[in-house]
């Protein structure tokens, strides 16, 4: 019987060595943008197919005879399609794509590395349009970030509900991205925003929560990824000329450096896209000169970037390209204020002159093969120059690799994976000194689609090493810290999980758990400078941080007459082990000049934080008005779980002495509302910001170091609302003319202690496209 069956698989493999075989290909496009669409799925026979490369275009082999097609693609309608193939026969078969109108379509990659309807992934995410951008007309994606539902970014540091406070400009519990990959520093391992190139911006797409399985260390709190865009099959061009002008403070005794002409900016981007040939070419670039409303507070800055991609004519599913950026910029640095009523002019004399510039060089290939799977190799070079006046200058390099392979499976079944190298360079006099970082990784990550259910599993291992310094964990998934060690690895374990049930058509319940960790930067480690009069000291005990993060959440989607757009309400639990946190206390020697007092990142300890978050994203019309919202409200409690306030030298000042355990430099409360109308020509929308009052703080700024700062803070409890107004004309095809007005009714806003926010600002922005 062996024998007999082993006969019969034998001639059956022989059959098919020498069956003949036919082809099916072509080019799936959207039916009202004729735009094509990279990524959409081709099903045969229910069993196995390919994905569209980023032409739209697929070739896939098949045995000769009947077959059913499908094609299909989220946020638009299935077609299927019953071909019969002869041999060596290949048919062209170009689709076009009905948009899906049950649900808003936004499609987003950040959550799993491919594209999926917003409404199908396992976590909580926003998404940020270029529309809202150019509309606020701001001058740094950071303007625009901070508009999001659950963000903040204070002095230029983002959070995500609270997942960190405010750290001096070192260390970011949040991992910014351009295209996928890190955009963070090598020395202080923060974010440059403007260095990013908001003049070609497709979609900035905000993770919230851990997201470490699949992106790495300082990933802890969520993602910001800064997607570019490439050029499509029409020529564009786009060119904005904006000014701005600063208004004077409201309140009479806050002193305004400048006396007669009140301070200005103003600014050009301009952006070009256009396929010549097998060539797709992308170049933009920027102009700015800001004055400044604080004394001495200025900033120029000049930036040009292109993307290039060929796609290879002669190889099918073959494109390489290089993305380049580069910056220039100088001016100062303006940190702590003199005093309430001088709070335009800094605290010490004058403030930090700067030169900088930024460069990153992105070269990459991806090979989409016939048989469906996608391997990519992308690199980045990142150089980071910061001269200064102070002598304390710093270069640092940054060199990134990530091979990626990804297969979209007929059973809708993706996985994904991949290795990281990341290693850099700082190379500075006493600020930092010398140092060497080495990172690498190995990550994995299946997302399973079924009628209803989708689900999410990732893993990473994670190895890092700065100096001689290594990764040493406790292999332990959970994070107990009540478990003991019994062997240390040099591989951090990281894991991913995340459900989606599609309870009815325009209905979504979703939960995950993420785990997060994030190793000290080298200025949390290393820094030493003096900062606003203050003093900030190195800590070469710091350990890294880890923790977790989970959520359950409904989204409910809404559709008024034309408008589309989704409510979402969700519950969130974070905890942190060994949190890092810079801190007030005594540090120093003790000298003729010097307490040895000031700031240094230390362990905290162990923390929580929890809340809820209810949010609104939508556009269309309602009649003939088109209406475009992101709104939300978030709500926070973030605790140091194990504090001690008989060893602890956390300083918090509160209206309330039980809070003593709160986390420093968050809002408990936090608002955010967006909203867009646009009638015929006109254009016209509303901004609002509103926080709580930031009860905790270093007790260092009440001290007498900070005359005035308590009382100011006493009599500013209540939080802060700010609201921004714009309207627009279209005067023609191709031009557009808006007015902005920033801070509208002139509030004045303290956003961490001693540092005062713009007054009232009038924009004037024309925007030309052809």
């Amino acid at each position: 019987m062996k024998k007999t069956l082993t006969l019969f698989f034998c001639i059956q493999l022989i059959g098919m060595s020498f069956a003949q075989n036919a082809f099916i290909k072509g080019i799936i496009s959207d039916s009202k943008t004729k735009e094509t669409i990279v990524g959409a799925n081709v099903v045969v026979d229910n069993a196995t197919g390919t994905a569209t490369d980023i032409f739209g275009a697929y070739l896939f082999k098949m045995p000769a005879g009947k077959h059913k097609v499908e094609f299909k693609f989220v946020g638009y309608k299935s077609q299927i399609k019953n071909i019969d193939v002869k041999e060596n026969d290949t048919i062209k078969q170009n689709v076009l794509l009905e948009p899906d109108s049950k649900t808003l379509d936004i499609v987003v990659v950040s959550a799993g590395k491919f594209e999926q309807k917003l409404s199908d992934v396992t976590v909580s995410m926003e998404v940020l349009k270029p529309s809202l951008i150019e509309n606020k007309a701001v001058t740094s994606i950071d303007k625009a970030v901070d508009q999001v539902p659950g963000v903040n970014v204070i002095d230029g540091q983002a959070n995500i509900r609270g997942g960190a406070g405010f750290s001096y400009g070192a260390g970011s519990r949040v991992l910014i991205m351009v295209d996928e990959m890190p955009m963070l520093t090598a020395h202080q391992g923060d974010a440059k925003w403007s260095f990013l190139p908001i003049e070609n911006c497709e979609q900035v797409e905000v993770i919230k929560g851990a997201s470490s399985a699949l992106f790495g260390s300082s990933a802890m709190n969520g993602v910001i990824n800064f997607r570019t865009g490439y050029a499509k099959d029409e020529p564009e061009t786009k060119i904005i000329v904006s000014g701005g002008v600063y208004d004077k403070p409201k309140r009479k005794e806050l002193v305004n450096w400048w006396g007669g002409a009140n301070p200005t900016y103003s600014g050009l981007n301009f952006y070009h896209a256009e396929k010549l040939g097998q060539l797709d070419l992308v170049v933009g670039g920027c102009i700015f000169n800001n004055d400044g409303y604080r004394y001495a507070d200025y900033e120029q800055r000049y930036r040009i970037n292109t993307n290039l991609r060929y796609r290879f004519k002669k190889i099918e599913g073959l494109t390489a390209g290089v993305n380049v950026n580069f910056m220039d910029t100088k001016g100062s640095l303006f940190t702590i204020w003199a005093n309430p009523d001088s709070g335009y002019y800094p605290t010490k004399g004058p403030t930090i002159a700067y030169v900088a510039n930024r460069v990153n060089i992105d070269p990459y290939i991806t090979y989409t093969s016939k048989g469906g799977g996608r391997h990519s190799l992308r690199n980045r070079f990142f150089r980071t120059e910061d001269l200064n006046s102070t002598n304390q200058s710093s270069n640092s390099e940054v060199y990134y690799s990530e091979y990626q392979y990804q297969k979209h499976y007929a059973c809708n079944l993706t996985w994904t994976t991949g290795l990281v190298s990341n290693y850099s360079e700082v190379h500075s006099g006493d600020i930092y000194g010398t140092h060497y970082t080495t990172n690498a990784a190995l990550f994995a990550q299946f997302d399973q689609k079924y009628d209803r259910l989708s689900l999410s599993l990732g893993l990473r291992g994670e190895y890092y090493k700065t100096d001689t310094i290594e990764t040493r964990e406790n292999i332990n998934l959970f994070l107990d810290p009540s478990k003991p060690i019994a062997k240390q690895s040099k591989v951090k374990p990281v894991l991913r999980l995340g459900a989606n049930y599609r309870l009815t058509p325009v209905t979504f319940l979703r939960a995950s758990f993420g785990q997060g960790f994030r190793f000290p930067t080298i200025a949390e480690r290393y820094i030493k400078t003096t900062a606003g009069g203050l003093d900030i000291y190195p800590n070469t005990t710091l350990t890294p941080e880890s923790g977790w993060s989970s959520e359950i959440a409904i989204k409910q989607g809404v559709k008024l007459g034309s408008w589309k757009g989704f409510l979402d309400l969700s519950y969130f639990w974070t905890e942190y082990r060994n949190m890092m946190e810079f801190t007030f206390g005594h540090y120093g020697a003790i000298t003729d000049h010097n307490l040895g007092f000031g700031f240094q990142s230390q362990n905290i300890g162990n923390t929580r934080i929890k809340g809820f978050e209810v949010s609104v994203l939508g556009e269309g019309k309602i009649g003939q008005v088109d209406i475009t919202t992101l709104l939300g409200y978030t709500y926070i409690d973030p605790r140091q779980t194990d504090y001690d306030q008989a060893k602890d030298t956390v300083n918090t000042y509160s209206r309330n002495t039980t809070f003593d355990n709160l986390l420093k430099y968050r809002y408990r409360h936090n608002g955010k509302a967006d909203v867009q109308f646009g009638y015929k020509n006109w254009g016209t929308g509303l901004s609002v910001r509103a926080n709580s009052f930031m009860e905790s703080v270093d007790g260092l700024f009440e001290s007498e170091q900070f005359p005035g700062m308590k009382k100011y803070r006493q009599e500013h409890n209540t939080g802060d609302v700010i609201y921004d107004y714009r309207i627009a004309y279209q005067l023609n095809k191709t031009a557009k003319l808006a007015v902005v007005v920033n801070n509208i009714l002139n509030r004045e806003v303290m956003g961490r202690p001693a540092d005062l926010q713009p007054p009232r600002t009038f924009i004037v922005q024309l925007t030309v496209k052809i």
